[in-house]
C-alpha cells in the first residue's frame, strides 16, 4: 500500500453532532477511521481553519442568513454558521480520532477572502494547498477519502484528486453528508462520473 494515502476531512468538533456546523452522524465515523488509519502506511488530515470574521461566515454579510447563497469574485459561495475558527475547540479534531499517525495535516480556508472545501484548491480553483505536490513527491498515485461532510469538502477534494492525475476512492460509511437541497445525491452523481471509485 506504498502508492495509498488514506486522507481524513474535516473531522472537526464544529462538524460533529453539537458543533457550529453539525453533520448528522457525524461523530458515528470516528471509530471506523481509527481502523483505516490503522491500515494505511500514509494518513493525512485536512483540517477547516478560518480566521474570525472570514468572508464565507453568514455573520459577514449583515441581511443574509446562513445557509443562502451569494456571489463572490470566484463564483457562488453557500453561507455558513460561524465555525472552525483556528485556535478554537470547535476546529480541534474530534477527542476520540486518533490522528497522531498523520504525517501531514492541510489546513485550508485561511484566507480570509476565500473559502476552501477541498483538500488540494481554495474556492477558486487556482490556489493550491500544496497537496497534489507532497503526494507526487512521495510517489503516492491512489488516495481514499473518508470524513466530513460528503457533499462538501469529501467531493470537492475527490474531484480534485482525479482532475489531477491521482486515482481516487471515497468510502462512503466512513463519511457524512450535510446534504441541502439534494446537494448529497448531486454530488455522488457528480464524483461516479468523474471516475471516483464510491466504495
Amino acid at each position: 500500500m506504498a502508492k495509498d494515502a488514506l486522507i481524513v476531512i474535516d473531522v472537526q468538533n464544529d462538524f460533529c453532532p453539537g458543533g457550529a456546523l453539525g453533520v448528522d452522524g457525524g461523530d458515528e465515523i470516528v471509530p471506523i477511521i481509527n481502523k483505516l488509519i490503522m491500515r494505511f502506511d500514509h494518513v493525512i488530515l485536512t483540517q477547516d481553519w478560518h480566521s474570525a470574521g472570514h468572508s464565507s461566515f453568514a455573520s459577514s454579510h449583515p441581511g443574509n442568513a446562513p445557509f443562502e447563497t451569494i456571489m463572490m469574485p470566484y463564483g457562488e459561495q453557500t453561507l455558513w454558521p460561524d465555525h472552525c475558527i483556528r485556535g478554537t475547540a470547535g476546529a480541534d479534531f474530534h477527542h476520540d480520532l486518533q490522528w497522531t499517525k498523520a504525517e501531514l495535516v492541510i489546513r485550508k480556508g485561511f484566507r480570509p477572502h476565500v473559502d476552501s472545501y477541498s483538500a488540494f484548491f481554495e474556492n477558486d480553483h487556482t490556489t493550491p494547498t500544496g497537496l497534489a505536490g507532497y503526494l507526487r513527491e512521495r510517489e503516492i498515485t491512489n488516495v481514499t477519502f473518508a470524513g466530513l461532510a460528503t457533499d462538501y469538502c469529501v467531493a470537492y477534494s475527490a474531484l480534485d484528486a482525479i482532475e489531477n492525475g491521482f486515482a481516487a476512492d471515497v468510502l462512503l460509511d466512513a463519511c457524512r453528508g450535510i446534504n441541502l437541497g439534494g446537494s448529497l445525491a448531486a454530488m455522488i452523481t457528480k464524483m461516479r462520473k468523474a471516475g471516483v471509485t464510491l466504495v
